[in-house]
């Protein structure tokens, strides 16, 4: 670490307190911003702690841009600063979530909320679908032959995750774990493996979900399960979630679900805050609170851990390995889940369509971003439901 920043940390609070505020565009485009205005313009991070943590925010689990810029206030500032940016990156669009949580409460029974719902969410499933398809190319590879050949073995995780994902409608972490310890067997089998280890992962994992009390305690525990297994793109969360929250626990409703995911699009900062509207909705503030920290908390806990250390454990092929395998699961099991969500949203030749354009809009207009397209399809529900 440099040891005179040409920064305050006050300085780095107050641009991510202004990030979280008005970033939109997902992750990619927020650790874009980042890079533009930290390395480029003000030349706070130089080019390679920037890098470092990038690569840190792709190789652990945790939200990716929320998870740089926890790495990004390490840099200088150490764990005051990781904690400090966490929170103020994450809090703006907390509030926002909140707001409009309170909001769907108290008026989610009128006929315009509903018709703008409508709209929002037959696009959010467009959203996701593209979505999926990027992280598929980004993190498996390319629909061809020659990736079908090379990664095969990622390409067959993919596949079973989004199958099981789609038949049994549930989100299977052990699946998750031994696609990790699967391919890291394979690839870059470390010193320390071995069937003892393989035998306390999946006792936690099956233990888990045995642990009776309070709707906060289980919210508390069933956010942070979650959120330890996001990698790379907020929405990678989206199949854990459906499956605790719709189906295991049934606090929302599958429409519910959809409009929780739809107005993370809407809001600024990363992804993963849906999570704080969700919990709203099931238990008010306190249950927002607690699901907003539960999940960003293994972020948090994996950056500062990691940190210090982290040149070391980057070059580690095992690790890298373990977290390849795992994606390609995760992945997996966004698509699957992509079909179960459809499959209970699109409900008639509206939303089909509504769903088919965004995904036209996304691929072939360049530098659009989500938020407007949430817009146009709040309006365009608008206009089916209560003009047409």
């Amino acid at each position: 670490m440099k040891e005179n920043p040409t920064y305050t940390l006050k300085e780095l609070a107050f641009y991510f307190l202004k990030l979280g505020t008005i970033g939109f565009g997902g992750p990619v485009a927020l650790v874009g911003y980042m890079h533009r205005d930290l390395v480029e313009n003000r030349k706070w991070i130089s080019e390679e702690e920037y890098k470092e943590g990038l690569a840190l925010a792709q190789l652990a689990p945790g939200p990716l841009a929320a998870q740089l810029a926890i790495y990004l206030g390490f840099v200088h500032y150490s764990f005051l600063g990781a904690t400090l940016i966490g929170f103020a990156f994450v809090l703006p669009s907390f509030i926002m979530v909140v707001l409009l949580g309170i909001v769907y409460k108290l008026y989610g029974g009128l006929s315009w909320i509903q018709a703008v719902f409508y709209g929002v969410g037959a696009a959010v499933i467009g959203i996701i679908v593209m979505s999926s398809y990027k992280l598929t190319l980004k993190s498996i590879g390319k629909f061809n032959l020659t990736s079908f050949k090379t990664n095969w073995l990622l390409w067959l995780f993919f596949i079973v995750a989004a199958v099981i994902t789609l038949v049994t409608q549930q989100e299977q972490i052990l699946l998750f774990v031994c696609a990790g310890l699967l391919y890291m067997f394979v690839k870059a089998p470390p010193k320390w493996f071995n069937i003892r280890t393989a035998n306390s992962v999946a006792l936690l994992q099956i233990g888990f979900w045995n642990f009776e009390n309070s709707t906060l305690m289980k919210i508390g525990l069933f956010f942070a399960e979650a959120g330890a297994f996001v990698f790379g793109s907020g929405l990678a969360i989206v199949p854990f979630l459906h499956s605790g929250v719709v189906i295991e626990n049934q606090w929302l409703t599958e429409h519910q679900f959809v409009d929780a995911v739809a107005v993370a699009m809407i809001t600024p900062g990363p992804v993963v805050i849906t999570v704080g509207f969700i919990g709203y909705l099931v238990a008010g503030f306190p249950g927002a609170l607690v699901a907003a920290l539960a999940t960003f908390l293994p972020c948090y806990l994996f950056t500062i851990a990691l940190a210090p250390s982290f040149k070391k454990i980057a070059q580690n092929k095992s690790i890298k390995s373990f977290v390849d395998g795992i994606t390609a699961a995760v992945v997996g099991a966004l698509v699957g889940a992509v079909g179960v969500i459809a499959s209970r949203s699109i409900l008639d030749i509206q939303t089909a369509l509504i769903a088919i354009t965004t995904i036209f809009a996304l691929l072939y207009i360049k530098k659009i971003q989500e938020p407007y397209i949430i817009v146009v399809a709040a309006v365009v529900g608008i206009a089916i439901k209560l003009i047409l």
